[in-house]
């Protein structure tokens, strides 16, 4: 399952363990082609946690990790940024880029 949350709650929640941010817009196509994808490789890594943080609503939060364009798929190990994907990538893609930074 991939979790919406904020600034506050990526705090809180997104630096423990191995963590992966969605950082999307609502607006944005590409995004949406990419939601159900995460959803799929969320339920297949289950010792990853997934979230979403829409950057219209968390421009501090996108700026902060450099968040340049979206779709953008930020991967962190123990609240370090390991890399950031950007794009729409295929499932298969993703699940191994993944698995390789963490």
């Amino acid at each position: 399952m991939v979790k919406k949350i904020n600034a506050e709650e990526f705090k809180n929640e997104a630096m423990k363990g191995c963590a992966v941010v969605d950082f999307s817009a609502v607006w944005c196509g590409p995004c949406k082609m990419l939601a159900p994808v995460l959803e799929e490789v969320s339920e297949e890594m289950g010792d990853v946690n997934f979230y979403n943080v829409d950057v219209d609503e968390n421009q501090n939060l996108a700026a902060e990790y450099g968040i340049m364009n979206i779709p953008a798929v930020l991967v962190l190990k123990d609240g370090q940024k390991k890399d950031i994907l950007v794009g729409f990538k295929p499932k298969e893609a993703l699940v191994e880029e993944i698995k390789a930074l963490l």
